[in-house]
């Protein structure tokens, strides 16, 4: 007889967790992509890709959020189950 894995139900914070990951990474990748002309000698991109850049701090202020909620979360739980 198999056990079968029970699928986990997500917590609270983990949509913005993973969404704030994703914005992170976009963040990064446009930040190297942005640095490196400084590297290569040619042409700085406009300054539209300067702003992208700003996406990695926006995708770690939405991760935290998410860790503060799930955090709030489990806190809510753990205070319903002491009596």
């Amino acid at each position: 007889m198999t056990a079968t894995p029970q699928a986990t139900a997500p917590a609270p914070g983990d949509g913005l967790v993973r969404v704030g990951a994703i914005v992170f990474i976009v963040g990064a990748v446009a930040t190297l992509v942005t640095v490196a002309p400084l590297f290569l000698g040619t042409e700085p991109f406009p300054s539209i890709a300067y702003a992208v850049c700003m996406l990695m701090g926006v995708g770690f202020v939405i991760a935290a959020a998410g860790v503060l909620r799930s955090i709030a979360a489990q806190r809510r739980q753990a205070g319903s189950g002491r009596s």
